[in-house]
């Protein structure tokens, strides 16, 4: 973990920042071919950081042709994977030179604290990138078990050229999730960050540049969703995307896909994630403990929150009561500050939208929180319904707001659990073995957690069943299968003159 500045330290770190501005196309910062900015701004200040290039089609098209060209010549994708793996360790050696700058560049870009920032993001996606450098020389192909007279070769390639969308929640994290085994794999890519957060995607493209990724391999083309996603998307020489971000916009790329060259496509989408605690839950203040993280973490901004506490009725007064003791150590604030907790929202048209949440929950019972402190900040909530079908434990709020659901046994629980169109994560409390298998195999979520709020680690596996994700999974080895593609090479060993004829 690293060692925390003063409040003071981090501002005066952020006055002295030269924040990058222009898309990285074939290993440079460039203006968009039009010329056009837009600015992105500091959500906890209203601010503006800068003017970053407004791209459009054109852009994209010539990002991609970049990245096919060096795709095709092989200065990345015919590497040796062991000379692949040496650049990317150099690009995280890079990333933990900077590591300090990247936080405070994060942290002021998305309203996330400097608090997660400098100890979750940036270690984590450090590690990450390390991670999948050090698989690229580790994974084997497959002979298959053919006959004596064959041997059948089951080979991995690269799959291409590669689209990457982010989401705004994450930025430097989910870049990292996507570049570590597309590189690692030989892809080219052209990584499309969120509007609202485009800082670090444009520095760790510098940085791998320097690392001694060739031009052409990592491109960012920055600018919205119509005029770079849809382009990208769309584009009949992009061979894969994946993209992190809402199920709304994610249904758009199996119509891109569709409408262009039947890309692949893989999807990380919303989630609205139950946590149940049965009443023979022990440590109930270590349970609550991971009930305020789950819900509350990174402001509830983040697509595996645990939004939904679903509680046994003989347990509930309790743990709501140290519920409220944990959040007392939440506090909301400049997310440059590291005592705070909770940062702002991303963006004036997110922090309404979650305001208009809290017009909900006047209706229902509101044990904690309901206020909003400033513009861009909204306090911690925690709100019980009286109908596990209200809007509030149905809809993905993505912000501060905790649904807390009472109901009588395991079995309701798991039903109402799984009572969603969402299937990312969830987490189930019990002191029963059993019931805690019984429901982990239950519940309809790509990743469940016994006794613990948690998304695994770099090793496991993470995406959804449902509305929660389509195609495959990020992390561990089988992040890797998407940046791939299969091939089977036959070799007949039979000796013609074996069946000739006199």
């Amino acid at each position: 973990m690293a060692d925390l500045l003063t409040h003071e330290d981090y501002q005066a770190r952020a006055a002295s920042l030269d924040l990058p501005q222009n898309a990285f196309i074939d290993g440079s910062f460039r203006p968009a071919l039009s010329g056009k900015t837009f600015e992105t701004l500091n959500p906890a200040t209203g601010s503006v950081l800068g003017m970053i290039a407004a791209c459009g089609a054109e852009d994209v098209d010539f990002a991609v042709s970049k990245a096919r060209a060096a795709f095709d010549d092989g200065r990345w994708s015919k590497l040796p994977p062991g000379a692949r793996k040496d650049v990317l360790i150099r690009l995280a050696k890079l990333m933990t030179r900077d590591a300090r700058d990247l936080a405070v560049m994060e942290s002021l870009d998305s309203g996330k604290t400097i608090y997660d920032c400098e100890t979750v993001d940036v270690p984590e996606a450090i590690h990450v990138i390390k991670w999948h450098a050090e698989l690229i020389d580790k994974i084997y192909d497959q002979v298959s078990p053919a006959s004596d007279d064959h041997i059948a070769m089951i080979v991995r390639e690269p799959v291409g050229v590669v689209g990457l969308v982010l989401p705004w929640n994450f930025p430097l994290l989910m870049l990292a999730w996507k570049i570590g085994p597309a590189l690692a794999a030989g892809c080219s890519v052209v990584v499309k960050p969120a509007a609202e957060t485009t800082l670090t995607a444009l520095r760790i493209a510098e940085l791998a540049h320097e690392a001694g990724v060739p031009r052409g391999v990592f491109n960012v083309v920055t600018g919205s969703g119509a005029e770079v996603g849809e382009p990208l998307g769309r584009h009949p020489d992009v061979d894969m995307v994946s993209f992190t971000g809402s199920t709304v916009t994610g249904r758009r790329f199996l119509h891109y896909s569709a409408d262009s060259n039947l890309k692949e496509v893989v999807l990380e989408l919303g989630g609205k994630n139950p946590c149940i605690v049965l009443d023979d839950a022990e440590h109930l203040d270590a349970v609550a403990a991971h009930v305020v993280n789950g819900a509350f973490w990174n402001m509830g901004e983040n697509c595996s929150a645990a939004s939904r506490l679903i509680v046994q009725k003989g347990i509930k007064a309790q743990l709501l009561t140290r519920v409220a003791e944990h959040l007392r150590a939440w506090v909301v604030g400049d997310p440059l500050n590291p005592e705070v907790r909770v940062g702002a929202l991303v963006s004036k048209a997110h922090f309404g939208k979650v305001s208009a949440y809290l017009e909900a929950c006047k209706a229902e019972t509101i044990h904690l929180g309901g206020q909003i402190i400033a513009e861009g900040f909204i306090e911690p909530t925690v709100v019980e319904v009286s109908s596990s079908t209200s809007k509030l434990a149905v809809e993905e709020i993505f912000g501060p707001v905790l649904t807390v659901i009472e109901v009588a046994s395991f079995e309701e629980a798991i039903a109402v659990a799984n009572a969603t169109d969402y299937g990312l994560c969830a987490s189930i409390f019990t002191a029963n073995g059993k019931r805690a298998l019984r429901g982990a195999r239950a519940l309809r979520a790509g990743t469940v957690t016994v006794n613990s709020f948690g998304e695994g680690d770099i090793t496991t596996p993470f995406g959804g069943m449902k509305l929660s994700g389509f195609g495959g999974r990020d992390n561990s080895i089988h992040a890797h299968d998407q940046y791939t593609q299969l091939k089977t090479i036959w070799l007949d060993l039979t000796d013609p003159a074996d069946s000739s004829t006199d």
